[in-house]
C-alpha cells in the first residue's frame, strides 16, 4: 500500500513511517499542509494520514481543498482534539476517520487497512447487510431474515460499527471511542452488557450465529458463510 503522512512534529512522523514500512508499506511523509497537499494532490496514494494541526495549511482546510479537486483518496485524520464536535467537523470536511492522540499503533494500523479497502468514489453506504441481517441508517431500522428487531440506541450505534467493520476484529477501544467518546478504558462491564444484549437480540432464534468474541481481542461480526 502507498501511503501519504502529513505531520509536522518530527519524532511522531520518523516513527510512523519506521513503523509502517516495518508492516510492509510504501510511505512518504510531508511535515507541512502545503507540501502535503501538493503531493496528495498531484499523486496517487492509497491512503492520506493527516495531522490535523498542521503549518502553513491545517489539515481539515487540506482535506476540503481535496475533496473540491475531485481527489477522492481514503483520509485517516489523526489529532490531539478529540471532542465530539471536532470529530464531527473532521468527518464532515471530507476525512472518513478520525483517530484521537495517543493512539496505539496496532489501531492505526487496522483503521488505516480498512480504509484501503473502501471502494473508491463512492458515498458512505447507508444500508448494511451481513449475512441475512440488514440495518438501514437513515430509517434506523434492523432486520434479520425479514423479523424486525428493536434496538435501543446505544446498542444501534454497536451494531452499525461493527457492521461497517464486518469481518474484523473491533477492539474495545474502538467501540468506546466511537460509540461512547471514552479516550480511556473505564475498566467496567458497559461494553461486554451491551454486546450480551445485542448477541440475543440478532442471533439467538436464527439459524446461524454472526457477532463473536475474539477472547483478548474484541469482537467480530462476520457472515458464516
Amino acid at each position: 500500500m502507498r501511503i501519504l503522512l502529513i505531520e509536522d512534529d518530527r519524532v511522531t512522523c520518523d516513527y510512523l513511517v519506521k513503523a509502517l514500512g516495518e508492516s510492509g508499506h510504501n510511505v512518504d511523509a510531508a511535515l507541512d499542509g502545503s507540501q502535503g497537499y501538493e503531493r496528495a494532490r498531484s499523486e496517487d496514494y492509497d491512503v492520506l494520514i493527516v495531522d490535523r494541526m498542521l503549518p502553513s495549511l491545517d489539515g481539515l482546510t487540506l482535506i476540503e481543498r481535496l475533496r473540491a479537486a475531485g481527489r477522492d483518496t481514503p483520509v485517516l485524520i489523526v489529532s490531539a482534539l478529540g471532542a465530539v464536535d471536532d470529530r464531527v467537523r473532521g468527518l464532515r470536511a471530507g476525512g472518513d476517520d478520525y483517530l484521537v492522540k495517543p493512539f496505539a499503533f496496532a489501531e492505526l494500523l487496522a483503521r488505516v487497512e480498512a480504509l484501503s479497502r473502501r471502494p473508491r468514489g463512492g458515498a458512505r453506504p447507508m444500508q448494511l447487510c451481513v449475512a441475512d441481517l440488514e440495518l438501514d441508517q437513515l430509517a434506523r431500522t434492523v432486520q434479520r431474515s425479514g423479523q424486525k428487531i428493536e434496538l435501543k440506541p446505544r446498542e444501534f450505534q454497536i451494531l452499525e460499527y461493527m457492521m461497517r467493520h464486518a469481518g474484523h476484529v473491533v477492539t474495545r477501544t474502538m467501540l468506546l471511542e466511537s460509540v461512547w467518546d471514552y479516550h480511556f478504558d473505564p475498566e467496567t462491564n458497559v461494553i461486554d452488557v451491551h454486546i450480551s444484549r445485542l448477541r440475543q437480540k440478532i442471533d439467538k432464534g436464527f439459524g446461524s450465529v454472526l457477532l463473536h468474541t475474539v477472547r483478548g481481542a474484541g469482537y467480530v461480526i462476520r457472515d458464516p458463510g
